[in-house]
């Protein structure tokens, strides 16, 4: 399983533990074992969801302030997801570059989100990028 792959899952674990109001150690197992198809990626799926767990309030307080005064009870599930993501890769794991976390970002949110979801994602990332 590619990187690209790995993302998308865990943009669907954080769209799904949100949509739930469950971000428990069982539902990411479980949505592991229903979906995980190769050990490769384990390690990313881990370390993002521990970053999650631990810096979820941080990363919700920066995309709030970054997105001229709309409360996270706005966006779309799907772009909180994606924006999430972005976020803790960017934050938080310092092997991946900042541009590469923003365009995959961008690319989940053309994927999985409305019509504007990539511009919506482009810019709140960049907003985000210019005060790291």
């Amino acid at each position: 399983m590619k990187r690209r792959e790995a993302r998308e899952l865990f943009m669907q674990l954080l769209f799904q533990m949100e949509t739930q109001k469950d971000f428990s150690e069982e539902k990411k197992e479980q949505f592991i074992e229903l979906y995980l198809t190769g050990e490769n990626q384990r390690e990313y799926l881990d370390r993002m969801y521990l970053a999650a767990k631990e810096h979820l309030p941080e990363v919700d307080a920066a995309l709030e302030n970054a997105s001229d005064n709309w409360k996270l009870s706005r966006f779309a599930k799907v772009d909180l997801a994606v924006l999430r993501l972005a976020c803790l890769e960017i934050f938080f794991l310092e092997e991946i570059p900042d541009p590469v976390s923003a365009n995959e970002a961008v690319e989940l949110a053309k994927k999985f989100g409305g019509p504007d979801s990539g511009k919506f994602v482009n810019g709140l990332l960049g907003n985000i990028l210019r005060s790291k």
